[in-house]
């Protein structure tokens, strides 16, 4: 299992190294040409929501990312310390409510980049507390052709 991890400020203009990074070690990895454009839009939805999360929050810690190359899949992690709302889940009269903490405009903006990172990825997942979040996406893998 091959891994790199990249640190970035959370400046916007780093957005677009981490992109040529994802594509060039998924390439690497044996993610398919075809879907290579998917890698890098969904790394950019996923890095500038982690940036405008720091510049938000005034959070001066770098960005994180994990490109992992497994045998069959090629995953990336996205991470942030930006503290995320708690969600909790009611049950009222047999209907559950789903509250947050708080709910702002940069919210929605939030869910948007989520929704377009889920109309790219397949397999996504997305995990947040009070410490920070992380998107774990992850694309299948062609074995390299064995040459004689």
């Amino acid at each position: 299992m091959a891994t790199v991890e990249l640190l970035f400020s959370a400046l916007p203009e780093h957005v677009r190294t981490a992109r040529l990074v994802a594509a060039a070690v998924a390439r690497r990895a044996g993610v398919d040409e075809a879907v290579l454009d998917e890698v890098r839009l969904a790394v950019g939805e996923a890095c500038s929501r982690a940036v405008g999360l720091h510049r938000n929050g005034g959070i001066t810690s770098p960005v994180r990312v994990r490109l992992t190359e497994d045998e069959k899949k090629f995953s990336i992690e996205v991470g942030d310390d930006a503290p995320h709302p708690v969600v909790t889940e009611v049950v009222v009269g047999g209907t559950t409510v789903t509250t947050t903490a708080e709910h702002d405009d940069a919210e929605g903006e939030d869910d948007m980049g989520l929704a377009v990172i889920s109309g790219l990825v397949d397999d996504v997942e997305v995990s947040a507390d009070e410490n920070g979040g992380v998107i774990r996406m992850s694309w299948p893998t062609t074995p390299a052709a064995v040459l004689p």
